[in-house]
């Protein structure tokens, strides 16, 4: 979220780009200039009085802090956030503190909007709070969140792969599968290509009803994708203004990569987002700072384009000769990417990192089955569990059904690389 106290109009995108099959609507593109038409606001997507497109996420600590991002129509010029430790009781509302909110005003090709921001602070650790948002009139619903603890506890969190098509149609199901499946869930991490078309208003609205309820009581990690990055008139891709309006992200990268470059500390892990569309070089020597000076027992990096390719006619070698001898020097432990549009887990590398990616919508690509991978699937919408107890970390790997069809576990040595142990079902 651009963290700013007066409203700031957003630049409006330069390619205008509508696709929605699954709510039966036509393609159309438009260049800022030309005279090809405008397509008509949708009803459902529009912003009102009352909040919508509620998502939590961190900027600060994540045992005394909690960050939340909303939407509203223009007419709300002051929005505000009220908290409360969760009572059991009706009245447990009454002692609720108001924080005003900091607004950002965006233009997309669906019209202007609001978007607001707070960051409750001075929370306790590991403590059930309730939340709702509004213009002190026109409230959201309760919420409910929990702080991080302040020290090392165990905990679950949910890995995503891209999205980016069809998404409240095919990916709202993986989701709700995922909640309902392991509801200990404490944060979830994209990999990056939320949406298709960036600039795509509609699509990021697929993408909230996605998240839904489940976005507003568990944070979220996001790290960008190219399809994060629409192209303007001139070919240059650039941020979609979507992402900081919404999102209220770590600053604690390098300065051009603002909320897309950053790390946070929950519980012991240290969860690392690279940005794969620029700067790379700049971020691989902040990389090494953040991981020299790291207390935590583990570390996971996740970024978009992978180190190692899982489909056919991708590779990324650039990338890899630029972060993995850093990965390598520095015993990272998981590796968590996206864009290829397959599953495929890496064998341990000789410093014990293990490398994932996934897809969790429905756009597949071919698999390319090569001697790096341990276990791998095309064709597979999946999700990913992950526990961290202590010296142990296990991945789980389910498809869109809930299925498990691959499993590790990683157990930290004191002298050695981390052990890697299979538990793929049926012992293969």
């Amino acid at each position: 979220m651009y963290h700013r106290f007066a409203l700031r109009r957003a630049g409006m995108v330069a390619v205008i780009l509508l696709a929605s099959l699954a709510l039966g609507l036509s393609v159309r593109s438009g260049v800022q200039g030309q005279s090809s038409p405008q397509p008509s606001p949708l009803p459902w997507i529009q912003p009102s009085l009352y909040p919508d497109r509620v998502i939590l996420t961190w900027s600060g600590d994540p045992a005394t802090t909690q960050s939340v991002t909303w939407r509203t129509d223009t007419s709300v010029t002051r929005a505000f956030a009220q908290i409360v430790p969760a009572g059991g009781n009706p009245d447990f509302a009454q002692n609720a503190q108001t924080v005003e909110a900091l607004t950002t005003r965006l233009q997309t090709d669906q019209g202007i909007a609001h978007y607001h921001s707070v960051t409750f602070r001075h929370l306790k650790p590991n403590t059930l709070y309730a939340y709702r948002v509004g213009d002190g009139t026109h409230w959201s619903e309760w919420f409910h969140f929990r702080t991080a603890s302040d020290r090392p506890q165990p905990f679950t969190f949910l890995f995503l792969g891209d999205v980016q098509n069809d998404i409240r149609n095919a990916c709202l199901r993986v989701v709700r599968q995922a909640f309902l499946s392991h509801p200990d869930i404490r944060f979830v991490v994209h990999a990056g290509d939320l949406v298709n078309h960036g600039e795509s208003d509609a699509e990021w609205a697929e993408w909230f009803a996605m998240m839904g309820w489940m976005g507003a009581s568990v944070p979220s990690i996001l790290t960008p994708g190219n399809h994060d990055y629409p192209r303007d008139a001139e070919g240059n891709r650039t941020l979609t203004p979507h992402w900081r309006a919404q999102f209220t992200l770590p600053e604690n990268g390098i300065p051009p990569l603002k909320e897309t470059n950053y790390y946070v500390d929950f519980q012991g892990v240290r969860i690392i987002s690279l940005n794969t569309m620029e700067h790379e070089q700049w971020q691989a020597r902040w990389l090494e700072h953040v991981l020299e000076n790291n207390p935590n027992r583990w570390t996971i990096v996740t970024f978009h384009f992978p180190i190692f390719s899982s489909a056919q006619g991708r590779d990324n070698p650039q990338l890899r000769a630029l972060w993995k001898p850093i990965f390598d020097r520095y015993r990272v432990d998981l590796v968590l990417s996206g864009h290829d549009h397959t599953y495929a887990r890496s064998v341990p590398q000789p410093s014990g990192t293990v490398y994932v990616n996934s897809v969790t919508g429905p756009k597949m690509y071919r698999l390319n089955q090569q001697p790096w991978m341990r276990r791998w699937a095309q064709d597979t919408q999946c999700y990913h569990i992950v526990h961290v107890n202590g010296d142990r970390l296990r991945f789980e790997s389910y498809t869109a059904a809930g299925k498990l069809f691959d499993a590790f576990e990683l157990r930290k040595r004191r002298t050695q690389v981390n052990q890697v142990i299979d538990h793929i079902p049926g012992g293969k």
